[in-house]
């Protein structure tokens, strides 16, 4: 191994207030980790960044412990073995991992899956066929049920998760409408993956367009953004209707709520129209993975599954990119490729 080498590391340098900001972030440079007798050394090639990972950087309760001050950044990546003292893993596999933001890293073995890049595109594990794709196929399939000929509808749409929920809902013989925001988004929502319909809920007549493309109701509704989209979806909801919650982001960033109280009226629809609401973590399902990659693999291969990566170059331009995300400014999953 090269002497010259060395490990980047993003780390949480404070916590956000609101929507995080560079400073929240540092950059620090130190020598390559050691690989200790049962471990594999790692070099990060693919870094996967999710809205999950600003719920990470408070330190409030939450079903995974946050980000230490200091700490590296959490999350997916795809790496190659550059050094190995595990038998179970050879220099030069390519493994699906959990190294966070940095170029170098070293792990037990456990939770590694090797990847085979014959079969899809190597950044596809973190994306159509890693957890954002599980999460659609696991909230979609286990909660929101859809039957043939119901009304699906998915908020964030042209996203990691969003684009694969409607997309499944349409293999499963349901109609699928996507929320997006811009035309170039929805576009691709209804043109390229073949939703039923696509709206820009930037659009000044949002509320209309979507009573038009749900003209019998809405039967199970995908919760990724939460805030104006979902008030717009309520009212059409109807009886019995299913909603997986994935995520919030357009809460993500805020401070604790204030002023009008809407639980009183949200319960109030869960009640009259016998609602389920179920938030889920895409772990609680892990059985079902197995059933999930070979069911999506065979999708892609016919083309029934198809997925748009929005790629950035560089960890130093992980902490920008990320913060992009959360304000909606990538176009596809979002990945960062740390090196070749």
């Amino acid at each position: 191994m090269p002497e010259a080498l060395e490990n980047v590391r993003v780390t949480l340098a404070s916590r956000p207030k609101g929507l995080p900001s560079p400073e929240n972030f540092r950059t620090e440079r130190g020598p390559l980790p050691t690989a200790a007798e049962g471990e594999v050394l790692l070099q990060v090639l693919y870094l996967s960044l999710d809205p999950y990972m600003r719920g990470r950087m408070d330190d409030a309760k939450s079903y995974a412990p946050p980000v230490a001050i200091g700490g590296v950044m959490e999350g997916g990546t795809v790496a190659r073995v550059i050094g190995s003292r595990n038998s179970n893993f050879a220099p030069g596999d390519i493994v699906l991992s959990h190294s966070g933001w940095q170029t170098y890293a070293t792990s037990s073995g456990d939770g590694l899956r090797r990847l085979d890049a014959t079969q899809a595109p190597l950044t596809a594990a973190l994306g159509v066929l890693g957890m954002p794709g599980f999460t659609a196929y696991a909230g979609l399939r286990n909660i929101g049920r859809p039957k043939p000929g119901e009304t699906v509808v998915v908020a964030a749409a042209s996203g990691a998760v969003g684009s694969v929920v409607g997309q499944i809902a349409k293999i499963e013989g349901a109609r699928a409408v996507g929320i997006a925001g811009g035309p170039e988004k929805c576009a691709f929502v209804r043109d390229e993956l073949g939703f039923d319909f696509a709206i820009d809920h930037r659009a000044k007549d949002f509320n209309a367009q979507l009573a038009l493309a749900c003209p019998d109701g809405i039967d199970v509704y995908f919760e990724n953004v939460g805030g104006p989209v979902a008030e717009a979806v309520f009212p059409l909801l109807n009886d019995f209707a299913r909603i997986p919650v994935c995520g919030l982001i357009a809460h993500y960033n805020n401070e604790p709520a204030q002023g009008v109280d809407r639980l009183p009226g949200f319960m109030r629809d869960v009640l009259r129209k016998s609602l389920t609401v179920r938030g889920f973590i895409q772990r609680e399902f892990a059985d079902q993975r197995p059933d999930f990659l070979s069911e999506a693999s065979a999708w892609l291969a016919d083309g029934r599954l198809k997925f748009r990566e929005d790629i950035v170059d560089g960890l130093e331009n992980a902490p920008e990119a990320f913060i992009g995300l959360l304000q909606g400014r990538n176009f596809g999953k979002l990945i960062v490729r740390v090196s070749e």
